[in-house]
């Protein structure tokens, strides 16, 4: 039988030790808090976990050989989803194929009220705006107005025409050149002297590509101009949908790789994609001076129709010319994905307004107020700090901001 006294002794023993062993960890706490105020070890540890994590050397080479064979089982499983995945795209473009006949009638009367070719009917407009009122507020308004509608009506019998009844505009005058001015990633290629050219694009089109399943064409559609001869100006899309082997699980989605534009047949005198420079040159010997003339390549917005053209093996191209090639090909992503179907919304500037951004700016602001508190609270511990020239700063205005 145990003895009790022993069996106590034991229980405040251990719990003598228990206490013990919270105060070490106490002390290490703060030993380890000490140590984490220090930068250089801080910077230690963290190479440290780098090291571990995700590196070959690291936690995964550590693991057993029979961890890393279930491991490359789910790698497998993850590139047999990767397939299916690019299966599911290449379904849903089959789905986009017929929706886009589907689409097309409406694309067509939007072109022809743009072009004025038919003017809307009431029923067509019958759409509230944001700057309507309620009707219950329109009948107060008119019940009010009752009592001067005549004298009104009697002044304007002797006023001339005003300029709504006699409105001549057809269509929406400039409808794509707003649009593509609204649009900071086209609105930078436009230059002056497009603006005139583009105010007679009258319709932009997408052609879904049966051939290539994920390719598509970029209709320009022009009145007759006194620039080009062309009416009609064409960008090729081409696209992949097969994950890289080199890279397989890079894939995610489909991904434009090459683009083909169109020849423009430029009247005389009127290719604004070049421009002609003269250039002084001193002959080394002689001394003499002659000028000569050069053509060079003018920017332009009809540049997009002449893209680089892409090798056999893309490593091959440079690195300008692939950050040309990206910026092509995220303009003729957001005009098939964004401008074509909502070309109205990118128009009147209601597509541009994203509120996830409101969230951010408060927060932003917040923190400079935040910052400019404790500017002030540093300020005025300053001795040689003076108020009145700071006042005098803040109160200057700011310079003048160019737009580019």
């Amino acid at each position: 039988m145990a003895d009790p006294k022993k069996s106590i002794e034991t229980a405040e023993g251990v719990e003598e030790v228990e206490e013990m062993e919270d105060e070490g960890k106490t002390n290490m706490s703060l030993l380890t808090a000490e140590m984490m105020k220090n930068p250089q070890v801080l910077a230690a540890l963290q190479s440290r976990l780098g090291s571990m994590i995700g590196s070959p050397s690291g936690y995964i080479e550590s693991l057993p050989k029979s961890v890393k064979r279930r491991i490359k089982a789910l790698k497998k499983l993850q590139l047999e989803c990767t397939r299916l995945e690019a299966k599911f795209y290449e379904e849903v473009h089959t789905l986009e194929y017929k929706y886009a006949d589907l689409y097309m009638p409406f694309f067509e009367k939007r072109n022809e009220i743009i072009n004025g070719k038919v003017e809307p009917t009431d029923e067509d407009c019958d759409f509230p705006s944001d700057s309507e009122k309620d009707d219950d507020e329109v009948i107060n308004e008119l019940k009010k107005k009752t009592k001067v509608e005549s004298k009104e009506n009697k002044d304007n019998e002797n006023k001339e025409p005003t300029e709504t009844q006699n409105d001549d505009t057809r269509g929406i005058p400039e409808f794509w050149l707003t649009t593509f001015k609204n649009v900071e990633m086209i609105s930078e290629r436009i230059q002056e002297h497009d603006e005139p050219i583009l105010k007679d694009l009258t319709d932009v089109k997408v052609k879904l590509l049966e051939s290539n399943p994920m390719g598509f064409i970029l209709e320009f559609h022009f009145k007759p101009n006194e620039y080009f001869s062309n009416t009609l100006l064409t960008k090729e899309y081409e696209m992949r949908c097969v994950p890289d082997e080199d890279d397989p699980f890079g894939f995610e989605g489909p991904e434009i790789f090459k683009c083909k534009g169109c020849t423009i047949d430029w009247k005389k005198g009127k290719n604004v994609t070049m421009k002609t420079i003269k250039k002084k040159q001193k002959h080394k010997s002689r001394g003499s001076v002659r000028t000569i003339t050069k053509t060079v390549q003018n920017d332009s917005f009809f540049n997009f129709f002449s893209p680089p053209t892409v090798p056999s093996d893309e490593e091959q191209l440079d690195e300008d010319t692939q950050v040309l090639l990206a910026g092509d090909f995220e303009m003729g992503h957001f005009i098939r994905e964004r401008i074509v179907p909502k070309a109205v919304l990118y128009f009147t500037g209601e597509a541009l307004q994203d509120g996830d951004f409101d969230e951010e700016e408060e927060g932003e602001e917040e923190e400079a107020e935040d910052e400019e508190k404790d500017d002030d609270e540093d300020d005025d511990n300053d001795p040689d700090y003076n108020p009145q020239s700071d006042k005098t700063a803040k109160t200057q205005p700011p310079p003048e901001c160019k737009q580019q």
